[in-house]
């Protein structure tokens, strides 16, 4: 009896060293993609626990540097995990992961046509035009750089309606708040998303390139289980499954066309 005790607690004792726990922030324009990927993450490494927070870029960015306890930050402006490596808030080397591109969608019924293109939001039917800040969201910044490279920003700037990040800016379309949206091309395609709605593809001219990057934070040096879990989740982020994932949601892999 003494034998078999020692022997579960031996396993228990085991499960405890490799179980990490880690807390993820990732820009919105991930959150379906993660959801695939933490599936399949989950089924690869079943004792990992890890816990997801999605906002706007420059708001994670802000948090981190006034102390959050993330432990990976995955950014859609690889510039802001390139700051925090500056200044001595990472423990990684800083990555990219994909490149994402921007959309004009509408609900299916909304009466607007938007593969005619960015200049549908001249259309009289557009009263509303859903946009993420652009103080702080990536996607915001390639949509206002759009609207000026077409130079339509000031003939729509009092329709505009600021989401949060990309996922709030979403919200705004999907329950007709607004009539239109800029938003991510991972966020369109998801089967939500797809089912409601209709999209234009801008292109990638319009904008500077939307490169996105990710990092393990400081905070994960906790201890060595954290860290762990961080390294293996930092690692897997560039295995083909996860790529095959990517490219699934639209985004377009670093160093492919």
């Amino acid at each position: 009896m003494k034998k078999f005790l020692g022997v579960v607690l031996a396993l228990l004792f085991a499960l405890k060293v490799y179980a990490g726990e880690i807390t993820v922030y990732a820009a919105a324009d991930l959150t379906y993609a993660f959801d695939e990927i933490l599936k399949v993450y989950k089924q690869k490494y079943p004792q990992d626990s890890v816990k997801v927070i999605f906002g706007s870029s420059g708001k994670g960015f802000s948090q981190v540097v006034n102390g959050a306890p993330y432990d990976v930050f995955f950014s859609a402006d690889m510039g802001y995990v390139e700051k925090l490596k500056q200044q001595g808030l990472t423990l990684s080397d800083v990555k990219p992961y994909a490149i994402g591109r921007v959309v004009l969608w509408t609900r299916k019924d909304s009466g607007i046509d938007v593969s005619k293109g960015i200049n549908v939001v001249l259309d009289p039917k557009v009263k509303k035009i859903a946009i993420a800040n652009w103080e702080h969201a990536p996607y915001g910044v390639a949509a206002k750089q759009c609207l000026e490279h077409y130079k339509l920003f000031d003939k729509v700037k009092d329709k505009l309606v600021l989401g949060e990040n990309i996922n709030q800016t979403a919200q705004y379309v999907e329950t007709g708040a607004a009539d239109v949206g800029f938003l991510a091309l991972s966020i369109s395609k998801s089967e939500k998303l797809e089912k409601i709605g209709t999209y234009y593809l801008l292109p990638a001219t319009c904008h500077n390139e939307i490169k996105q990057g990710y990092a393990i934070l400081k905070h994960a040096n906790t201890d060595k289980e954290t860290f762990e879990t961080a390294k293996r989740f930092y690692d897997f982020i560039g295995t083909s499954e996860v790529r095959k994932i990517f490219i699934k949601y639209g985004f377009v892999l670093p160093g492919e066309e």
